[in-house]
């Protein structure tokens, strides 16, 4: 009989169904779009499903929550589809979608707890339960009413909703599809090979202008022409920015050995400059070609070339006749003639990014010119200006032109003659004007200029110049998605930007972003900045950015976020800086959002930025508290940064302000912030321990969770560094369940972190792998895996297996770190890892030289953040080298310098005194003094409850008691230190122990023991990557078997020697048999032993 399931079950099912489609679907568009808390709903929504399986306790609750869950995911798919931005979604419904990614947190640790057997129960009373139920129902209400879901009965509409899931996957994949043939498409768009403009024309009046004696970088641009004429009669335009050395291009074509070869007399150099008809044209080029004036020479032109042998035509600047509307259908009319004179090679240059029409011009179309690479323009301003300047001044000089071959020649001019300084200071003063002394745009940077910007093609978008004066100010350009979602007051601004393109007054770089030239910047800053009502828009855009990232930062995974504020730094330091003036109206939220840029910049890695120290002279009046407080915060945050010598006056000053006004998230936060610099920078505990408490008062009065687990957080790691191991995991247990109630999975892995760290430190090592890795599937639940907390979780972890002397466990965990945290990105991480990779290369006898220089690194990065603890670190990991290559008197005085610099640091100490108190590591130095080490080593380890220290210490003073001829208690010691390394599994420190126990049953005779002992000792010193230890084992072993076989053989001679005398007694009166008897005795002892 098919089972019975209630209507309750029923409902499960069909949502888990429901749910399956929809977690695919999930998965797909968090590979492939830039959006965050897709991944993080992803992998919960997968949890989701397997818990589901087991779900015994309130189940009709958990039903509820996960049909209006997946209604919600639905809803959130919808809204990337529909996106015009392929996924990256505008702040305001990011937000909303964090909100709601909280919940389904809210919601995982809800549905675990109706498991059966789940550890979660123990920490939650029946009225937690109902107020987190309460929590998950209220978040997904806010989120149905912010995307206005109407929510179905997943009783009668089953059918339908697996129809509307698997809909939303088809939708999903024809979305990422489009995508990628769009992105495969702009590669050969015209827009994608517009980069960067610059420009240089040579123009002559001769009838071929001069060979360039200046030319450089065009190497790439001059194969791929020549190798378009190499394979038939070509039709190429050269197009780019002015002053990006078009013109110079051509003639530098025009005289190349090929070409000359190939056209000899029937090369035609024309200047299109004079000309503004069609008949002008057409005159002009029979001017060159020696015809007779007329009326209209344009049939003349063409009869001409359709007589004579192969000819090259070039029309220089002709945008000049092709601009204007009116003239340009007869210019392209005039274009497609020429070209029908099959043997007329025709090649163009133009300003812009188009083609004339009615031309089949050669594939594949030669891109707009870019700049130049930094050596070919090194090259060009060397060969005008010499190379006598400081190179500093000429990477100045050349960073004002952007490698555009025309600001190159006029600034290296001026440079030849004023010098570098002097260029400069000038151009602080007068930007471009001091390259706009020319009579023509050849010579006049601003002519040039100019005459881009009165193009017909910008003319007839008169909002395009407004763009351009906003990219003026934004050094980074601008992405699509800003363009779309900053509301710019701009008609049409993709048109705009289509007009900037297409006159090549903007191009996109290879991340396709909407930039302009320095130069071009220049010149619209000086002649025409961007109007207020322009920058108000963007600025608000960048500010939701920053706020969205500080509320949500370290929650959830927001690498997108991440991604489109790193690339607008200094766009938003740009616009911070013009804002951040007395009486500026929006002056508040400029503090604000300066805040909120220094730190982002300090968690990506980035250091701190440099408008922020220009901001306590930048605060209104009258005085605003809180705002006041929250800089305060900042700045005591980066204290490091800005040099502050007394941080103690900055928390005075808050306080004080504190009592003016009432928020007490902020004070909360506050109090956790002056906790964290009481402990980590004064090491002054009892004062971060009585801030921590005091945010835990407050936070508990107001009701905050987050708060309150953030201080709890804070106050384990104070317990944890006081040794308080036992406290600090009681503190984590209650972090870890607040951080559950407010579904913030990433407090709640930071909290298991702490109580694995108190669990290795009690020698728990099992227990804490095990709390390690439920850390870190936390953290991919909220796709925060690889990440900063994830990275601080394998750093644990490694701790752990380098406790355990899994040492290559732990190098390859370290490794991983490294590797994903490059310099650039995460210094602060890159350090660690480097330094923690050197500490775990002293024991498996890596090469001093590889060792020496990556502590080196460390060191070095370390004392450019200023942090004194880790640069004494790097001290005491060197002393543990030279320990080992036996320079004992430079490592002692390490080890004591170290001691000395880090009073307050106990686990310095602790790594100090175990390695000056291990004596069998210094070469018989004085054993007086290294058994006072020793003991000190015990009784600091015996307040920390270090389990793993204490047999450590019992271990050395075995072998002080050994050396003094104490050999029951040095067996003593031995053997209550291997019970101990055996318990907590630690190879290394067991094999130690075993090799002095069969030491000693070596000296008394005792070989079976001694065997059995090294036998054990040698698969721990493999497991613990120790070969020298292993070639020693090696050794004693093959000894006792020679020693086996040689007494062997004796006793064996001995018995046969008795056998021949038992013989002669049994004829006489014979030996005593006693004596035989003992042979053969020891006979058999000694096959025991060789077994």
């Amino acid at each position: 009989m098919p089972p019975q399931y209630t209507t309750t079950q029923v409902r499960l099912n069909n949502i888990a169904a429901c749910l399956t489609v929809t977690a695919d679907t999930l998965k797909i568009l968090a590979q492939n779009v830039k959006s965050p808390f897709l991944q993080a709903l992803c992998n919960t929504t997968q949890s989701l499903l397997t818990n589901i399986e087991t779900v015994k306790q309130n189940k009709t609750n958990c039903v509820e929550l996960l049909e209006q869950t997946h209604e919600l995911l639905n809803a959130i798919v919808i809204v990337h589809i529909q996106s015009d931005t392929t996924g990256e979604l505008p702040p305001g419904i990011l937000h909303h979608i964090a909100k709601f990614t909280e919940t389904v947190h809210k919601i995982h640790t809800f549905v675990e707890m109706g498991q059966n057997g789940s550890k979660f129960k123990k920490f939650f009373r029946q009225g937690e339960m109902i107020e987190l139920f309460k929590a998950c129902r209220a978040g997904l209400k806010e989120g149905l009413d912010f995307f206005q879901v109407v929510t179905s009965n997943i009783m009668t509409d089953l059918t339908k909703m697996q129809q509307d899931a698997e809909k939303r996957h088809e939708e999903v994949l024809a979305m990422i599809e489009a995508h990628s043939d769009t992105t495969s498409l702009d590669q050969f768009s015209l827009s994608s090979r517009m980069y960067s403009g610059s420009y240089t024309s040579s123009n002559s009046f001769s009838m071929l202008p001069s060979e360039p004696k200046i030319f450089h970088g065009r190497e790439s641009e001059m194969s791929d022409i020549l190798e378009l004429f190499r394979q038939g009669i070509p039709r190429i335009a050269i197009l780019g920015t002015g002053g990006m050395g078009k013109t110079s291009l051509a003639a530098a074509l025009v005289h190349h050995t090929e070409i000359s070869a190939k056209y000899a007399e029937h090369r035609f150099f024309v200047s299109c400059d004079a000309a503004t008809t069609k008949v002008e044209l057409a005159g002009l080029i029979g001017a060159h070609l020696g015809l007779k004036p007329g009326k209209d020479l344009t049939q003349p032109a063409i009869q001409y070339f359709s007589d004579a042998p192969p000819s090259l035509l070039i029309l220089d600047n002709l945008e000049t006749l092709w601009e204007p509307i009116e003239s340009r259908g007869e210019i392209e009319d005039f274009l497609s003639q020429l070209v029908d004179v099959d043997h007329l090679a025709l090649l163009i240059t133009m300003r812009g990014a188009e083609r004339p029409a009615k031309v089949q011009w050669t594939r594949p179309f030669l891109p707009p010119l870019r700049p130049l690479e930094r050596e070919s323009a090194h090259e060009m301003f060397f060969d005008i200006a010499d190379n006598i300047h400081s190179p500093a001044e000429v990477d100045k000089v050349l960073l004002l032109t952007d490698n555009m071959p025309l600001a190159i020649s006029l600034l290296a001019n001026l440079v030849d003659a004023e010098g570098c300084s002097e260029v400069l200071s000038r151009w602080e003063r007068e930007k471009t004007s001091l390259i706009s002394d020319g009579y023509d745009h050849r010579s006049n940077l601003d002519f040039s200029i100019l005459i881009s910007l009165s193009s017909p093609r910008i003319r007839s978008v008169p909002q395009a110049q407004e763009l351009l004066s906003l990219l003026a100010m934004l050094p980074e350009g601008l992405s699509d998605v800003e363009l779309n979602q900053s509301t710019l007051p701009i008609d049409n601004v993709l048109a705009c930007k289509t007009a900037l393109l297409r006159t090549a007054l903007a191009y996109k770089d290879e991340q396709n972003r909407l930039k302009a030239l320095v130069p071009i910047r220049e010149y619209m800053k000086t002649h025409q900045p961007p109007a207020e009502q322009l920058v108000q828009p963007l600025f608000q855009h960048f500010q939701q950015l920053l706020a969205f990232y500080v509320e949500y930062s370290g929650s959830q995974s927001s690498s997108g976020i991440v991604t489109r504020i790193a690339s607008n730094l200094a766009n938003i330091q740009h616009i911070l800086r013009s804002r951040l003036k007395a009486g500026h109206p929006d002056l508040k939220n400029a503090v604000y959002c300066t805040c909120h840029l220094n730190q982002f910049s300090r968690a990506t890695g980035r250091g701190f930025v440099s408008v922020f120290g220009q901001i306590r002279n930048s605060l209104p009046q009258p005085r605003d508290h809180q705002l006041e407080t929250y800089v305060l915060i900042e700045m005591l945050a980066s204290r490091y940064y800005l040099s502050i010598t007394n941080a103690d006056l900055l928390i005075s000053e808050a306080l004080e302000h504190l009592e003016e006004f009432d928020d007490s998230d902020m004070k909360c936060k506050f109090y956790s912030n002056v906790a964290y610099y009481y402990r980590e920078t004064k090491r002054d505990f009892p004062s971060a321990i009585k801030f921590s408490q005091t945010a835990i008062t407050l936070a508990i009065a107001t009701g905050n969770t987050k708060r309150h687990s953030d201080a709890l957080y804070t106050l384990a790691w104070t317990n944890w560094r006081l040794g308080n191991y036992s406290a600090a995991k009681g503190y984590a247990s209650e972090a870890q369940q607040l951080a559950g109630v407010a579904g913030n999975l990433h407090q709640e892995a930071q909290a298991l972190r702490v109580e694995g760290n108190c669990s290795a430190q009690l020698g728990n090592y099992e227990h804490a792998v095990f709390v390690f890795n439920k850390a870190r599937d936390l953290l991919v639940l909220c796709g925060m895996s690889g990440g900063d907390a994830d990275h601080s979780i394998m750093a644990s972890q490694a701790e752990v297996h380098k406790l355990k002397s899994e040492y290559i466990k732990a190098y390859n965990i370290q490794s991983q770190i490294l590797q994903e945290a490059p310099v650039d990105q995460d210094t602060y991480t890159h350090a660690h890892a480097l330094l923690n990779l050197s500490e775990i290369a002293v024991p498996i006898g890596a090469p001093k030289n590889d060792v020496e220089r990556d502590l080196d690194t460390a060191r070095k990065m370390f004392q450019a953040t200023k942090l004194v603890i880790e640069v004494s670190i790097c001290d005491m990991i060197l002393a543990d080298l030279y320990l080992r290559e036996g320079d004992f008197r430079t490592a002692k005085g390490l080890f004591e310098k170290s001691i000395e610099s880090s009073s307050h640091h106990l686990q310095i100490k602790y790594y100090c005194f175990e390695r000056l108190g291990d004596v069998s590591r210094w070469g018989g130095l004085d054993w007086t003094t290294l058994s006072g080490w020793a003991t000190v080593f015990l009784v600091l380890s015996l307040k920390l409850k270090e389990k793993l220290g204490i047999h450590r210490a019992l271990l050395s003073l075995g072998d002080i008691f050994l050396a003094q001829d104490d050999e029951a208690t040095a067996i003593t010691l031995f053997t209550v230190a291997l019970d101990g390394f055996t318990d907590m599994d630690v190879h290394r420190s067991r094999a130690e122990c075993m090799l002095r126990l069969a030491y000693i049953s070596n000296g008394h005779g005792d070989m079976l023991r001694a065997v059995e002992h090294w036998s054990t000792a040698r698969p721990l010193f493999e497991r613990s990557s120790q070969p020298k230890e292993i070639q020693r084992v090696d050794e004693r072993l093959a000894r006792v078997s020679r020693d086996v076989l040689e007494q062997h053989r004796q006793v064996l001679a001995r018995l046969a020697e008795n056998s021949k005398v038992t013989e002669v007694a049994e004829e006489g009166d014979g030996d005593d048999p006693s004596d035989a008897e003992e042979d053969e005795d020891a006979a058999r002892s000694l096959e025991g032993l060789s077994v």
